[in-house]
């Protein structure tokens, strides 16, 4: 999402004539000066100290301009934004721009400012982002003369890379300053949606929104149009606050158009994209206006969407193994000087792009069906902090999720996505699975299938597990050891039952000797050495290795049960034999699915599932702002993804007193951080390393991710679920600063890894999320304080875990800082740290070790945190880790991410869960009636 800037390091110079000796009078300039300084200095907007907002009232001299702007360039550190409102002039020879001061005279060009001159000083400055903001208002008596071709010759001399330029053919016979109005035609359009925001509309409002705002509020007045050209995604940046957060209606999403459309027309002039608003009260339509001038184009589609991006795919496993779907994203985006010209009048605004955020990686939990403890019934994280909202017992009613995508699989040992992970424990049981808890307590591992959690013998290489009785499948049969071995073995034959995670494989057989029970020879197709089941209700599991870890991995759903004689091999997804209370009924892919009662299913057997409803339902539609309507209006009470609410959906949401009290806003696992490559000089250099981390603003980090709710600031490399994290380790005095950063000690690191004027390297990100470019903006402008310089390389989305998995490739490109986010499959340190911090990860290609960690000790205690069969001894172990890390400086922890997530009012024994990305533990769900 896009960030504003930092107000104490940013200045503003509001220019304006609106008083003239040779020249028409324009007075609504003066009230332009007084409006847009109010609006730069007000809390909405980017909260500007009335000292760091210069206003030039009709200036005499060109001097008198530029010693203003020279001031405030050497003082902005982080955005300079320079405005000017009055007449601009054109030198007819040369087409040169000139803006007009009190004592200009027409066609003597001398007599007032070159912009050359004025862009030279703003581009001199300081600041890591410069804003010009130019609303010229030509009349006709003052450029009677000049020309639409002209009028480009303007346009290309003010326009440099990185530019967003917006101008309108001038129209002889209309003024751009109407009698009457308090402010010029632009300017005053601008203001109106300072003050009313744009509903439906994003958080900050970006260029190309406002540019279509004003270009359908100009048009609906019959007004000159303006015109746009932008280069290198200038229109992303963002301008202020949008005051209309939360939209009056949620309504129907407006007709999609494109960038350069073909324009419709009416009368031969160009329609607006879409409907404009109703005008302000203090804009009147001109009567005698003749049609506005048609254009080459009408306005681009805005950079928001209320449609999420698609996840990323999986990072490939290091070495065969599978540390899971974990996320790699980047965040990268160059700062520049933006220009806007119009002879109508055009407000720019340089910020940061925006996005969206989220992400899936494989996580797991399960719930109780004992009497739930009595808690709230609504309010805002009710369900987050440790309650259960709507405790009930009451069976009956239908369950109604909705989604905007169908499962990877509903196979439950095909599946990678979290959210069918969660949902497949309805169908699918195992040995063991997660405690039904709340928050963190629900990470306990408590036994299923199975009596009891396994008797771990031969120092932690055997585990035993006794089945309990009455486990039946949906035909009323027996569940047996037999049927647990023949679904695991199923892991075996990637030929055929491929996506899901092999961890279970990995551990029992890592050279992988067996071929899967569809090669196997033997008569009853169970010939996995490693399994052993000496009756129908005993099974035993022969590793290796000692895996404390292990029976996290029989708590994924590739540790289910699979009735050879119902196993349709890769047609089981389509209806997976039930082992839960529930059954596959009709399944419609990529529109339907529902389940209903397996009545042979024994209450009595299952002590975690409470199978209240009498049937669930799955709505799959891919319009995701239909679908939040939906939950809003209760026609369905989940997200079945539980990605949280983005774009319009989280700001109606957010911002409505009915709706955001059944908004929670969970931890999800997520880990936002930056790894800093060893094999980068100058970053081979713990103390460079240290700087960067000392340097970082992790706060504006926050904001430009989108603020508090996306999450805590990290001081570490372990959120709070892993066992070893410790909220008290503070190594960077990240969380004692406020995520602020340490300029002073950043600087004496420089100065130890004998850089002490700084050093420059790149950043590289992913190119496919504006959130992500906004977050390695923020660091660029935090790091260039101390003289650290970047460039940002956004990758492409498809090649970037094949570039950063790749240490020739990141030494080659010089990627200093990599930005990313990392999840874990289950929440342990071994599947969190060891892919990111164990040295034996490091591969030439898959790598997932990208700060190229080698630190001897590290490995050593993997390895014994991995056998040990204690958690509390383990995690002891991984926080050893974890401070080594901290000590070595090889990643910058960013932030312990959440998720906004919404609640329908009917759901019952609703309460987050910290093995499910703290999304609601679906099997304890029931509904009101």
């Amino acid at each position: 999402m896009a960030v504003l800037p930092d107000p104490a390091a940013t200045r503003a110079v509001l220019i304006g004539t609106s008083r003239y000796a040779h020249l028409e009078q324009i007075p609504a300039v003066a009230t332009n000066l007084s409006a847009l300084a109010a609006a730069l200095c007000a809390p909405g907007s980017w909260g500007l100290a009335p000292e760091h907002c210069t206003v030039v009232e009709d200036p005499a001299t060109a001097v008198e301009v530029l010693e203003a702007v020279r001031t405030a360039a050497e003082e902005a550190t982080d955005t300079l934004l320079v405005y000017f409102a009055g007449h601009g002039l054109v030198e007819p020879r040369r087409g040169e721009l000139f803006l007009g001061l009190t004592g200009s005279i027409q066609h003597r060009s001398y007599t007032g400012l070159p912009y050359g001159t004025l862009r030279d000083v703003v581009l001199d400055g300081r600041a890591a982002r410069q804003v010009m903001l130019l609303d010229c208002c030509f009349s006709g008596r003052v450029l009677g003369f000049m020309s639409a071709a002209s009028a480009e010759a303007v346009i290309d001399q003010v326009e440099i890379e990185g530019t967003y330029l917006l101008a309108s053919v001038p129209d002889t016979s209309f003024a751009l300053a109407p009698p009457g109005e308090h402010h010029t035609a632009f300017t005053g359009e601008l203001l109106r949606l300072l003050r009313q925001g744009v509903p439906g509309g994003p958080e900050l409002l970006d260029l190309d929104t406002v540019y279509a705002q004003v270009y359908a509020a100009l048009r609906a007045k019959g007004r000159p149009l303006p015109q746009k050209r932008d280069r290198n995604t200038a229109g992303g940046l963002a301008l202020a606050r949008n005051a209309a957060w939360a939209p009056p209606g949620f309504g129907p999403p407006p007709p999609p158009y494109d960038h350069e459309p073909t324009p419709p027309t009416f009368m031969g002039t160009p329609t607006p994209p879409y409907e404009p608003g109703a005008a302000p009260a203090d804009h009147e339509p001109a009567t005698s206006a003749p049609g506005p001038v048609p254009l080459s184009a009408v306005p681009p589609m805005p950079t928001w969407s209320p449609m999420a991006l698609p996840s990323p795919a999986p990072l490939p496993a290091p070495g065969g193994a599978s540390p899971g779907h974990r996320r790699a994203v980047t965040y990268g985006l160059a700062g520049a000087l933006f220009v806007a010209l119009v002879a109508a009048g055009i407000p720019l605004a340089m910020s940061w792009m925006k996005g969206s955020s989220e992400d899936d990686s494989g996580h797991n939990t399960s719930k109780s069906s004992s009497t739930p403890k009595p808690g709230p019934t609504s309010g805002t994280n009710a369900a987050a902090e440790g309650g259960v909202v709507n405790a009930s017992t009451e069976p009956g009613g239908t369950l109604k999720f909705i989604s905007k995508n169908d499962a990877d699989s509903w196979d439950p040992q095909r599946s990678y996505f979290g959210f069918v992970w969660n949902f497949s424990r309805y169908y699918a049981r195992q040995l063991v699975t997660y405690a039904p808890k709340p928050g963190k307590d629900g990470t306990e591992l408590v036994p299923d299938l199975a009596e009891k959690k396994a008797e771990v013998t031969d120092g932690g290489r055997t585990y035993t597990y006794t089945l309990r009785k009455g486990i039946t499948w949906e035909d009323g049969s027996p569940i047996t050891a037999q049927d647990i071995k023949y679904g695991i073995e199923r892991i075996w034959d990637q030929d055929k039952i491929s996506g899901g995670p092999v961890y279970v494989q990995q551990a029992l057989d890592p050279g992988h000797t067996y071929k899967g029970p569809y090669k196997d020879t033997s008569e009853d197709k169970l010939g996995l050495t490693a399994i052993e089941t000496p009756g129908p209700r005993t099974i035993v599991f022969k590793l290796p290795k000692a895996n404390g870890d292990f029976e996290h991995m029989l708590a994924t759903p590739s540790a289910s049960p699979v009735k050879k004689s119902k196993d349709t091999k890769d047609k089981y997804q389509e209806r997976p034999f039930s082992s839960g209370p529930y059954k596959f009924g009709p399944y419609r892919p990529g529109t339907s699915l529902e389940l209903v009662r397996n009545t042979k299913w024994n209450r009595s057997s299952d002590p975690i599932r409470t199978a209240l409803p009498n049937q669930i339902t799955v709505k799959i539609s891919s319009d995701e702002q239909t679908n939040a309507k939906a939950l809003f209006s209760g026609d369905y009470d989940l997200d079945l993804q539980s990605w949280g609410l983005t774009g319009s959906a989280l700001a109606q949401a957010t911002s409505s007193s009915d709706l955001s009290p059944r908004l929670d806003s969970p931890p999800n696992g997520i880990l936002l951080f930056a790894a800093l490559p060893r094999s980068v000089k100058p970053l081979n250099n713990v103390h460079c390393r240290k700087a960067v981390l000392y340097a970082a603003d992790r706060e504006n980090v926050r904001t430009a991710a989108g603020g508090p709710r996306t999450g805590d600031i990290a001081p570490h490399m372990l959120p709070p679920a892993i066992g070893g994290s410790d909220s008290s380790y503070d190594p960077y005095g990240t969380v004692k600063s406020k995520g602020k950063p340490d300029a002073d000690k950043a600087k004496a690191e420089l100065k130890a890894c004998g850089k002490s004027k700084g050093f420059s390297t790149t950043i590289a990100v992913r190119n496919n999320r504006s959130t992500d470019a906004a977050v390695a903006m923020s660091l660029q402008a935090s790091l260039r304080k101390v003289g650290i310089t970047t460039e940002i390389d956004q990758v492409d989305s498809n090649h970037f875990s094949e570039a950063i998995g790749a240490p020739e490739v990141v030494k080659k490109k010089g990627y200093g800082i990599v930005v990313y986010r990392w999840g874990a499959d289950f929440p342990t340190g071994q599947n969190f740290l060891q892919p990111l911090a164990d040295s034996r990860f490091i591969e030439s290609t898959g790598n997932f070790n990208v700060a190229e960690l080698d630190d001897p000790t590290v490995d050593g205690l993997f390895d014994t945190a991995i056998a040990e069969q204690d958690p509390a001894k383990a995690g002891s172990d991984y926080a050893q880790i974890n401070r080594r890390i901290s000590d070595s400086a090889a990643y910058l922890p960013l932030l312990f991410q959440k998720s906004v997530i919404w609640r329908g009012s009917r759901l019952t024994n609703v309460y987050t869960s910290d093995s499910w990305q703290g999304g609601y533990d679906y099997v304890s769900l029931g509904v009101s009636k």
